[in-house]
Parts: C-alpha cells; sequence; structure tokens
C-alpha cells in the first residue's frame, strides 16, 4: 500500500545555469542533485514511492544519475511536458494506479533538503489538504521602473516559496487536472481549486540551483560538510 508518494520535478533544461548538462545532473562533488534528491526521500520514514519526472532527452542521464540505487520504491521515471505544472499533472496521472493518500512534489534541483522539512510536510497533511516549506521575507521590497526604485511593497506576511510543496492526492490530481499548465508551482494550482495550503517552516540551505552563483553555493555548502 502507498501511503505517501514523491515526485522529484527533473524534466527542466536550466538554462539559466549554462552548460550542456541540465543543472538537476551535474556533479555535485560526484553526485547529482536528482541523485541527491532522491537518497534523501528515500531515507524518510513512511515515504513509499519516488518518481522522477524527466525531459524526453535525458534518459541516459537519469540512469547514469540513480545507477546502483537499489530500492524497489524508486519508480521509474516518466516525461514531463512543455511546463513544471505538465510535468507535475503527468507525474501525478503515473501515480494514480497507486492511490497514494499523499503526494510530496519537490524540484529535483533543490539537493539539500532536509528530513526534518520533509516530515513536516507529511504531518501537516494529516489535518489539512495541502502544506508547503518556506521562508518569510525579512529585507525591504521596492517596486522599479527601468532600474530605479519608485515605491516600497509591504513584505508583512510574504513568503519564499521552497519544496517540497504536499497535497492530499487526489485532491491535488483533480485541481491539476482542471488548471491550465500555467502555474507557478504547485500552491498556485491548489489555491486556485480553493484548496487549504499551510506553511511550515523552510531553510536557507534548502535553495534551488538556478544559476551559476548558485551551483558555487552549492559546492560550497558540501565543502563544509567535509571541512
Amino acid at each position: 500500500m502507498v501511503e505517501v508518494a514523491v515526485i522529484l520535478v527533473a524534466a527542466g533544461r536550466g538554462r539559466r545555469l549554462g552548460g550542456e548538462i541540465p543543472k538537476q545532473y551535474i556533479p555535485l562533488n560526484g553526485v547529482s542533485s536528482l541523485r541527491r534528491c532522491a537518497d534523501i526521500f528515500l531515507s524518510v520514514e513512511g515515504v513509499d514511492a519516488v518518481l522522477p519526472v524527466i525531459h524526453p532527452d535525458d534518459e541516459e542521464l537519469c540512469r547514469e544519475a540513480l545507477a546502483g540505487l537499489a530500492d524497489e520504491r524508486l519508480m521509474a521515471p516518466v516525461h514531463g511536458g512543455e511546463t513544471r505544472a505538465e510535468s507535475v499533472k503527468n507525474g501525478l496521472e503515473a501515480l494514480e494506479s497507486k492511490a497514494p493518500s499523499k503526494v510530496l512534489i519537490h524540484d529535483a534541483a533543490r539537493p539539500f533538503v532536509s528530513a526534518r522539512i520533509i516530515g513536516d510536510v507529511i504531518d501537516s497533511l494529516d489535518d489539512i489538504e495541502g502544506a508547503f516549506a518556506a521562508l518569510p521575507v525579512v529585507d525591504a521590497l521596492w517596486a522599479s521602473e527601468e532600474g530605479e526604485a519608485i515605491r516600497p511593497v509591504p513584505r508583512e506576511g510574504l513568503w519564499r516559496a521552497q519544496t517540497p510543496q504536499g497535497f492530499d492526492f487526489a485532491k491535488i490530481l483533480a485541481a491539476h487536472r482542471a488548471h491550465d499548465g500555467t502555474g507557478a508551482d504547485d500552491v498556485a494550482v491548489a489555491r486556485e481549486a480553493g484548496m487549504r495550503v499551510r506553511i511550515v517552516p523552510g531553510e536557507e540551505r534548502n535553495f534551488k540551483m538556478t544559476t551559476q552563483a548558485d551551483l558555487e553555493r552549492a559546492l560550497r555548502e558540501l565543502e563544509s560538510d567535509t571541512g
């Protein structure tokens, strides 16, 4: 029986990072971000299935990244779509036959997600339809035009969303089926469908690799772990 399933969203191209290899497959001290994500989710008690969603061109990269990971909970990857929302929908459809109660959706380019965050999101789903990791906005915010500051923007009540984002499986599948595929993240899809979504504390370390500076930061994080 599958109670908790995880979708690792790894279908993006990562063009802002540059290079020939999508960011989720770039070796970080010899281990890709996708593999690091798979390892941490499979280490968390209660996770019953992990499904990578990949670009059709990345079959070999995915095989290499996950080589040697002999865990029956790791499912064969499925292909993503043109947008992130479409990729998640494909993953949800692939999980339907397993009928999980809860599903966590995580960006495979966030290699440092912690077991604490994962557990908090899973536990929150016991009494609410959705939950996700986030950090409060603490810096001053300004609206700008042509590079010039125009007016301050209140930061009270604003949060920086992270992943994993977790949901009641049946409800988020229905929400994605009704969605037009343009949502920035799964919380947007859920809220559009009227689902209640709770925020749980994220961590600065749970950042997403998007730019070259992020890649360099990831390597520094690993150096500090071993230093």
